[in-house]
């Protein structure tokens, strides 16, 4: 199934002039991490990449041989050939790890300020704005993430819900807004540095905000939105004690 022609429009919009074939398989790579893009899912021809990204054929092959170097896509020859996503970026947990011990208590809790400020307005839009089909898909998005079975798995389901809720709040730049907080704090929060997160938790939380869509009740949207993302900010900041307090222990030795 391709993407809705929302998301695409985020993944494939014109690049500023200065940024090249590397801005590409971040943008591309990114989608994939984030569930915008599935694996088996076909990208747009060459011709559309190039026009929809605004570079030139030459920088888009650049771009996807350094993403078929990395294995993340394919190109197959033939009448039902293409460029196809073939696998996800593998998650860098050393990077992550460096990650939260470098960034501040009070950084992490600003992130979650302004997750909460973005999908707040999203929840809040989605109730007046949102279509019942849009909410269906919601809510299969929200049931996703029970689905998963892996830390990477629980990420892509996750962000992709976060993302979807601004989608039918029918918002591109708040979407473009939770894309880059997502891109950011997804794998944060789901791979397994110093303690799992809670899943069965957060699917409920997810389901209980789409009822509330449903019920066309912004305040309790909104609340429900406010509760999520403090517990998520939570498990970040008690993870990165976690790991300082590990490393403390470690300079001791």
């Amino acid at each position: 199934m391709a993407s809705p022609p929302v998301l695409q429009s985020q993944i494939y919009r014109s690049l500023p002039e200065m940024e090249r074939s590397e801005a590409i398989v971040r943008r591309i790579s990114t989608a994939i991490s984030l569930g915008m893009l599935r694996v088996g899912e076909r990208l747009p021809a060459e011709s559309e990449l190039s026009e929809m990204f605004g570079v030139a054929g030459a920088t888009l092959r650049e771009a996807l041989a350094a993403l078929r170097d990395q294995g993340v896509v394919e190109t197959r020859r033939g009448r039902s050939g293409g460029t196809f996503v073939v696998k996800s970026p593998a998650t860098q947990a050393e990077q992550l790890r460096r990650y939260l011990q470098e960034t501040s208590i009070a950084d992490l809790r600003d992130l979650g300020d302004e997750q909460t400020a973005v999908a707040s307005a999203a929840a809040r839009l989605a109730c007046d704005r949102a279509h019942p089909n849009d909410l269906d898909r919601l809510e299969q998005l929200a049931r996703g993430l029970d689905r998963a079975d892996s830390p990477e798995g629980r990420a892509r389901a996750d962000s992709r819900f976060h993302i979807e809720l601004a989608v039918v709040a029918q918002s591109p730049r708040l979407t473009a807004q939770e894309i880059r907080l997502q891109a950011e704090v997804g794998q944060l929060l789901w791979t397994p540095l110093a303690g799992i997160f809670d899943s069965a938790a957060a699917a409920r939380e997810h389901l209980e905000i789409v009822s509330a869509v449903r019920a066309d009740d912004p305040d309790r949207a909104q609340r429900l939105v406010h509760e999520h993302i403090r517990r998520n900010t939570y498990h970040l900041i008690d993870t990165k004690l976690t790991l300082t307090h590990a490393g403390d222990e470690e300079e001791i030795r």
